[in-house]
């Protein structure tokens, strides 16, 4: 009987040594704001959907009456520009990057934006 009781201390021991190992990674979370052009509540969530579909992408918040977004990111999985650039190849310009004429082409007439106003407000 003592040996049954030996091994069964050996395999919690094991468990518990694996277990803190797993909890030793970090992630490096980044905040980022900046402008993208748009008009109404469908081009909120065309921006959102396109910058929540870059892996690493936590969060988006595009603000319709600022002409901005904020977007909290892994920056171990992607980079500021891989987000403009999901952004503009939805259609919408954003400071860095011009939105995809064919996509902007597609769009609703009311997300249709003119390519002049100003952005991050």
């Amino acid at each position: 009987m003592a040996i049954g009781l030996t091994s069964c201390k050996n395999e919690i021991k094991k468990e518990a040594e694996t277990s803190t190992t797993e909890m030793s990674k970090e992630i490096a979370m980044t905040d980022l704001s900046f402008g993208v052009r748009g008009n109404c509540g469908m081009c909120k969530n065309t921006i959102e959907k396109a910058a929540h579909s870059v892996e690493g992408v936590t969060a988006a918040n595009w603000d319709k009456d600022k002409k901005k977004i904020d977007v909290s990111f892994d920056d171990t999985k992607t980079d500021a520009m891989t987000i403009h650039k999901a952004i503009a190849a939805s259609g919408y310009d954003t400071e860095k990057v011009a939105g995809s004429e064919e996509a902007y082409d597609g769009l609703p007439g009311c997300c249709q934006y003119d390519h002049e106003m100003m952005m991050n407000q």
